[in-house]
Parts: structure tokens; C-alpha cells; sequence
């Protein structure tokens, strides 16, 4: 069963309240930095999943006057948005954390802040298997961003429950907030990550090298189909870029100068079908010109052939 992306965010803010009820609860009755900063974390949790909401319903908005293009590009605010948050909050646990490290105080009531951390870090880690799998399918970035984020939330609960352990082991209690200090860390990693790719794609990124691979291997199959005609063919000066679910391929396709209008816009047309069923979400524009006629950017020496 496949859900909507909307349907998946709905589920990951539920999820984050209850996060947030389970992990603060547990922080509260064993006095953990550890866990309290673990709990900290969930708010970011709960304020990405609503943002990541925010930006896919815009996504969906269809394209009109204004966004020609559509609005896809609108999950790339909500990964920065949500990489903003993870480094925000990853300062305020250094905070209280030295805090906490320059007077440790003892732990309380470990067994049951331990079981509460555990349970909310399974639905953590479920809700995040199923966000990575729907992000492959829906080519969602607002999944993506949102199903690494709690991966990130169950690693650092269990380094957390680890730390504690160790606590009561050694009776070591600064090692409480070093271990948040650490936390923290990996957590501001995980933020400026989420910030970078997000960047990238607002500034209209190349397809990954296996998307092109597949438009390549289209285009040489198209050719190869087609003995008669594939040899007066030529295709070069391919750009690309990625906006959140779509992405866009515009090239150049050479014919034989005495061709009819009509024959080579039959020609493109099936190549722009064939290229778009072999890769879902894309858009291409081909530009027809004669063999012996080259684009500007190949008489300023700027050929492109694929």
C-alpha cells in the first residue's frame, strides 16, 4: 500500500507528539541530560514535520501564470527549513549541556526513562523506513530530509541510552553530558547536510549520473530502432536540472535539412514520449536544427555532444 506524501507527514507530526510526550517524560523522571536534550530534539522533530506539510502542498499546487514550471521546488525550503531547525536546536543541547558538565548531578528512576526512550525510538525508526521508501517512490526530498532526520533522532537515542547505562555502570556522571555534548554534534552534521543539499537543488542542480545514464541510453535505443533514419541523426548540447519531483531535459536534435517540418516534429515527438516513459517526472524540450546548422553555443566553441 502506497501513501501520499501529505498522508505520510500527517503520521510523522503524531508521531513527533508522541515522541515528544514519551522522551520528555522520561528526561523529567531520571533528571538525564542525555535524554532531555533526546526530548529537545523531538520539537525539531514536531516543527519539520509541519513545515515538510506546509511546503507539499504547495509542491502539488499545479503550474500557473506565475510558476510556469510548477512548485516543486518548494520541498527544498522545507529540507533547508527543517537542516535550520536540527542546527538550532543542536546549539541550545550545548548549552545546557557544558551547563550540566560543569555540575553533574545524579541520575533517577533509569529503568523506566530508559524503556520510554526505546519505545518512542521504534516508532522513530518505523516511521523513517516507511518516509525512505515513499521518498524513492514519490522522489520527495520533504521525505527524504524528514525520514533522515528521525534516523538521526534513533541513533542519538541510543547513544543516549548507552551513556546512561555507562552512568550507572561507572558512576561517572559527567559522562551524562558529554555524552549530550556528542549528541549535539552529530546533530549539527546532520543539519548543515540537509541545509547543502537543499541549496543545491534551489540552484537548479544537474540529474544525479544515473538519470543520465538512462535519457543516453533512450536516445542511443531510439536510435539504434530506427536503421533507416537513426544515421542522419545527431543530438547534443543536453542541460538539465532537478526541482524537487520533476525533472527537466532540454537538447538539441539534428535532422537532414530537406526533411519536411512535419517529418521531424513526428520524429521528436516520439523521442520526447519515449524519453519521459523512461524517466518518470521528467520533462523534455528538444529543439530541432538542421545537420548543417549549429547552435550558438557550439559556434562560441561550447559543443556539447551526447
Amino acid at each position: 500500500m502506497t501513501f501520499t506524501p501529505k498522508a505520510l507527514l500527517r503520521v510523522s507530526v503524531a508521531v513527533a507528539l508522541l515522541t515528544i510526550l514519551l522522551k520528555g517524560y522520561a528526561g523529567y523522571i531520571t533528571n538525564s541530560m542525555g535524554l532531555i536534550s533526546d526530548a529537545m530534539e523531538s520539537f525539531v522533530n514536531l516543527a519539520s514535520a509541519m513545515f515538510a506539510l506546509a511546503m507539499v502542498t504547495i509542491a502539488e499546487r499545479p503550474a500557473d501564470d506565475d510558476h510556469p514550471y510548477g512548485h516543486h521546488k518548494a520541498e527544498y525550503f522545507s529540507s533547508g527549513f527543517e537542516g535550520i531547525l536540527i542546527v538550532g536546536a543542536a546549539i541550545a543541547i550545548l548549552w545546557v549541556s557544558v551547563q550540566r558538565l560543569l555540575s553533574p548531578q545524579p541520575l533517577e528512576q533509569v529503568g523506566w526513562g530508559l524503556a520510554l526512550s526505546v519505545v518512542s525510538s521504534g516508532f522513530n525508526a518505523a516511521l523513517a523506513v516507511v518516509l525512505f521508501r515513499a521518498a524513492r517512490v514519490h522522489r520527495s526530498i520533504a521525505l527524504e530530509a524528514d525520514g533522515r532526520h528521525l534516523m538521526t533522532d534513533v541513533w542519538t537515542s541510543a547513544a543516549v541510552v548507552v551513556g546512561i547505562v555507562g552512568v550507572q555502570l561507572s558512576g561517572w556522571l559527567w559522562l551524562d553530558p558529554l555524552l549530550a555534548i556528542g549528541v549535539a554534534l552529530n546533530i549539527v552534521r546532520e543539519g548543515v547536510k540537509l541545509v547543502w543539499r537543499s541549496s543545491q537543488g534551489l540552484m537548479d542542480e544537474a540529474l544525479d549520473p544515473e538519470t543520465l545514464a538512462t535519457v543516453r541510453a533512450t536516445i542511443d535505443t531510439f536510435v539504434a530502432r530506427r536503421p533507416d533514419v537513426g544515421p542522419r541523426l545527431r543530438f547534443d548540447d543536453m542541460v538539465t536540472r532537478s526541482a524537487g519531483q520533476r525533472r527537466f531535459a532540454d537538447l538539441h536534435m539534428h535532422v537532414p535539412g530537406d526533411w519536411t517540418l512535419q517529418r521531424a516534429a513526428d520524429l521528436r515527438d516520439q523521442l520526447e514520449l519515449a524519453l519521459m516513459d523512461a524517466v518518470p517526472g521528467l520533462r523534455v524540450t528538444i529543439q530541432l536544427l538542421p545537420l548543417t546548422m549549429e547552435a550558438r553555443a557550439t559556434q562560441a566553441g561550447e559543443h556539447n555532444p551526447l
